[in-house]
């Protein structure tokens, strides 16, 4: 046994929560009886923009990717029998950040415990939002001071709060390079500091503080190595924009403080025990350099490309990280990297790159106006195309997906049904009718006088926190909390980036996509039509639009006239526009798992408006169940995680349409 001082590990969660606040709640403390030392909130989309449970657009969401939290009885459930002066919890919640927070200072209170010693971190960061991950509710400008006015209350009132979690690691999701994740999240950060500033809430002599308490949350990915470096290359900006932008002094106040979940992006639906390995190494990326270590970490399950992890996988998660933290030597050493040359200049060429991005972001104006400019979208989808054309055409190699695809049978998958976890779709009911008993029994008044307070700050200049934890104690729900606010400041529909994406594929003579393109256009000379249509839908509330936005990308680049209108529409809008556009095909994304219940209502909406000749896709997280499910209601195909090949996915489609119109099949391969 070594004799070496052991450096403390860092925090370990698991990103966790479903069904109910009672079934989360047990979830939690289970999970720290097995030695988590930090918790880490899922919540489910409904709360997450701003709906209570009985809302049209909630159906089929509720409890699906994380735990609902309509009230402040839901919040005492969540965390009972759970000491929360004594917890740090990270909750991953943004356009509502603030309504959360305020249930957790009141619960808290309740326990008896000091806003002041309460830690943990609210994500909070909308920017990303509306690039990649799509639970924004309101505009940039209202978003932004919503954000302003949680740090300003936070640094007065629970000082070891961390009210912002700056998100990187959705944009590496949504398909940047290190260069963009560092630029677009430090820019984020610049933003925000900038609009602290200027609303005068905070005393100058107390902008380190601010400073002190912004975070960060990142993706760490399989290529460890660059992402170390990515790592150091982060500190070492930050560093460098608070001491000459804000004059921070203080080098503790200056020091890079983050989280990490590493990257969800490369896990894979075929062999997936192959993402055991990758989450091993993209832990390392976040670790094995103590100058650049995370703060937090929080692995992904193994079978997280199949569906929800059961509390099994979420364990074998657990552990991997506490192997390394207690069995290896790892925490014994100063950093390893120091006076790599190597390091050093892969680090040095990540920061010129990234700051000369963050000018170009300035001059357009900031983070905020690269955002409605749709710049930054833009350039996202641009970059996540080109890295699926690079898997396509085997430069980027994926073990298992376009590479030694031959396996032996994979007992861990043996009986896929088992292999993860499912709601009980009776769940929704249940909770609808919670929220309408809380409803009825709270001090209605008390309420009312509660949100009108809300809306008067909002239209004013006041900080909106104090009205706000007024409204959690008064019993005011989720849905009426944003719904004030709506009528104060409109939603906003954020750019997609889908028309201003640049052709990823190349269509040269003989090409996969040049023979989808003649399938395309023979197809649409069979049918009369100038080019062939297809509607990309998104139902419901899942914002993941990643998937969606490359397929109407190549369908696009196919020939066809794509109609995409963005995230989060109801079934019978879905119907309406492909019947007012004459669509020759509908495809649904959808990662929610909201699949089993919104996909058939748009192909009942669809058979009842006599339009039987229009296909319907399906594509997302969908079990293979789920699947069969589908298609015996109807659905023309189903095409999940698995199915990596878009331009044959297109193909596909084309070939679907033919049938739904009785045309013979083609010869053209594709």
């Amino acid at each position: 046994m070594s004799g070496r001082h052991k450096d403390r590990p860092w925090l370990m969660r698991t990103y966790a929560g479903h069904s109910t606040a009672e079934a989360s709640n047990e979830l939690y403390r289970r999970n720290l009886a097995k030695g988590q030392t930090g918790l880490s909130v899922a919540f489910d989309l409904p709360t997450q923009t701003g709906y209570d449970p009985d809302h049209v657009l909630a159906r089929g969401e509720v409890g699906r990717v994380g735990v609902p939290v309509s009230h402040l009885g839901d919040m005492r459930r969540l965390f009972q029998d759970i000491p929360l002066e004594q917890m740090n919890t990270s909750m991953t919640i943004n356009a509502t950040a603030m309504w959360l927070l305020a249930l957790y200072q009141v619960v808290a209170e309740e326990q008896g415990a000091d806003p002041a010693r309460l830690q943990g971190t609210t994500q909070n960061d909308i920017v990303k939002e509306y690039l990649s991950r799509g639970t924004h509710v309101f505009p940039p400008g209202p978003s932004l001071r919503l954000t302003t006015d949680m740090i300003a209350y936070t640094v007065g009132r629970v000082p070891r709060w961390n009210p912002i979690n700056i998100c990187s690691y959705h944009l590496q999701e949504a398909g940047a390079t290190p260069v963009q994740e560092i630029a677009y999240a430090m820019s984020t950060a610049v933003a925000v500091l900038d609009a602290v500033r200027a609303s005068g809430q905070v005393p100058e002599e107390r902008f380190g503080d601010v400073v002190a308490r912004i975070s960060f949350f990142v993706n760490a990915g399989v290529r460890f190595i660059e992402e170390m470096c990515k790592m150091r290359a982060f500190g070492r900006i930050w560093d460098q924009v608070t001491r000459e932008r804000y004059g921070i002094e203080n080098s503790k106040q200056r020091r890079f403080r983050y989280g990490v979940q590493v990257n969800s992006l490369g896990l894979t639906e075929a062999q997936p025990e192959n993402n055991v390995q990758r989450i091993v190494l993209e832990m390392l990326a976040v670790t094995l350099s103590k100058d650049a270590r995370a703060r937090a970490v929080q692995l992904p399950a193994w079978n997280e490309a199949l569906g929800l992890p059961r509390p099994w996988d979420q364990q074998w998660s657990l552990r991997i990280q506490q192997v390394l933290a207690h069995e290896s030597d790892l925490l014994e050493y100063e950093d390893i990297f120091a006076g790599s040359r190597v390091i050093e200049a892969k680090v040095g060429e990540l920061v010129t790159a990234s700051l000369a991005e963050m000018d170009r972001i300035q001059e357009m104006g900031g983070a905020m106006a690269a955002v409605e400019s749709g710049y930054l979208k833009s350039e996202l989808v641009s970059s996540h195309a080109a890295r699926r054309a690079r898997i396509e055409g085997g430069e980027e190699k994926i073990v298992g997906v376009n590479v030694y695809e031959s396996t032996e049978p994979n007992p861990l998958t043996a009986d896929l049904d088992a292999a993860i976890m499912t709601v009980d779709p009776e769940n929704e009911s249940r909770v609808v009718a919670a929220l309408h008993a809380w409803r009825d029994d709270r001090d209605e008044a008390r309420a009312s006088e509660a949100l009108a307070a809300l809306k008067k700050a909002a239209a004013g200049t006041a900080n909106m926190m104090e009205a706000t934890v007024e409204c959690a104690r008064a019993g005011v729900t989720t849905g009426e909390w944003a719904w004030a606010l709506r009528d104060v400041f409109g939603e906003f529909r954020a750019p997609t980036g889908v028309s201003s994406a640049p052709l990823a594929v190349t269509a040269e003579p003989g090409t996969p996509l040049a023979l989808v393109r003649e399938k395309a256009a023979r197809t649409a000379a069979d049918l009369g039509v100038g080019r062939l249509r297809l509607l990309v839908g998104k139902p419901g509330l899942d914002g993941h639009s990643n998937g969606a936005e490359q397929i109407a990308v190549r369908a696009r680049d196919a020939g066809f006239e794509v109609v995409y209108q963005g995230i989060r529409l109801t079934p019978e809008q879905i119907t309406d526009a492909a019947l007012a556009e004459d669509v020759h095909c509908v495809g649904l994304s959808i990662l929610s798992g909201s699949h089993a219940e919104l996909v058939p209502d748009v192909l009942t909406r669809l058979r009842e408006a006599g339009a039987t000749d229009i296909p319907v896709i399906a594509g997302g997280i969908i079990p293979p169940a789920d699947a069969r499910a589908l298609v015996e209601a109807g659905v023309a195909a189903v095409f999940t995680p698995k199915d990596f090949g878009i331009t044959e996915i297109i193909g596909r489609i084309v070939d679907e349409i033919r049938t739904a119109n009785k045309l013979d099949p083609l010869e053209v391969p594709a």
